[in-house]
């Protein structure tokens, strides 16, 4: 399936054209839908590697709050060491809630100082140890249900809350996502490596600034795409900032076999800067 960046390309371009032909392309659905459709292909696949990692004396708690749709969401949370509004909504990669993503969340609990941290359980508890798995759960999440979760946590922050996302790879994407949804309550939006939206008009609702983490090697979120939804962002009158580096998809993780020490750390120390400036 070596034409799946192709054909990834094709469908951003085409978008508009089958919305006048009648086909539902429907912002946020039509891009969970995009993402997951990765999966199919085993080199997106084999660039997902999992190292065994288990951590040890969390300091977070596992919570539970409605959501709008009638259940429950769940997520890691570490509570704000004062009185704070301000929250930092974290999305797991395709993998789930795991133990990496709770010590991601914890060091950002860590360095940001006074800011409330819940990492999203986008997968409903589900935790993937496998690739195949994986791509199951990526795979069955649907854009209500994951938009649910996500309007539950911000809804759990409250009216006064100031909200900032950050995620990576399939939550990467959840991340901008997260963004739109919590309208203007969003501070700040950071994305690694994740699936940006093209619909104009669902660009021109993000209500703050973006910072976007994407990896020069990646097959399938591409420079092309990544330069298309920075030009549409700077055409809606959208504040971006990009930094293209030269590793693969998922090099911030540290459990991954395409980890990229430097880079990661780079990336890193950009990610704490922006947050910062809006947290």
């Amino acid at each position: 399936m070596k034409f799946l960046p192709f054909l990834l390309s094709l469908i951003l371009l085409s978008q508009t054209t089958w919305a006048q032909e009648g086909i539902t392309v429907c912002g946020l659905a039509d891009n969970t839908e995009l993402f997951a459709s990765l999966a199919d292909d085993p080199t997106f696949r084999a660039k997902h590697d999992l190292v065994s990692y288990t951590h040890e004396n969390a300091k977070g708690e596992e919570i539970t709050f409605a959501t709008p749709d009638g259940q429950e969401g769940t997520a890691y949370y570490l509570e704000a060491k004062g009185n704070s509004n301000q929250y930092l909504l974290v999305i797991h990669e395709w993998w789930g809630l795991n133990d990496h993503i709770k010590r991601e969340a914890e060091k950002l609990h860590k360095d940001l100082d006074n800011v409330h941290v819940m990492a999203l359980d986008i997968y409903d508890g589900k935790v993937a140890t496998s690739r195949e798995l994986a791509q199951q759960y990526m795979q069955s999440v649907t854009t209500d249900r994951a938009s649910a979760i996500i309007n539950g946590a911000v809804q759990h922050a409250g009216d006064n809350a100031e909200i900032a996302t950050i995620g990576w790879c399939f939550g990467g994407g959840w991340s901008l996502r997260a963004t739109i949804l919590a309208d203007e309550q969003a501070v700040g939006c950071v994305m690694y490596y994740g699936m940006p939206v093209q619909e104009m008009e669902e660009i021109k609702e993000i209500e703050t600034d973006v910072l976007g983490i994407f990896a020069e090697y990646d097959g399938y979120i591409t420079p092309k795409v990544v330069e298309e939804f920075e030009q549409q962002m700077k055409e809606a009158d959208k504040d971006i900032e990009v930094h293209m580096y030269e590793a693969d998809h998922g090099f911030a993780n540290p459990s991954g076999a395409r980890y990229d020490k430097d880079a990661a750390k780079d990336a890193y120390d950009k990610t704490l800067a922006f947050l910062k400036e809006r947290l």
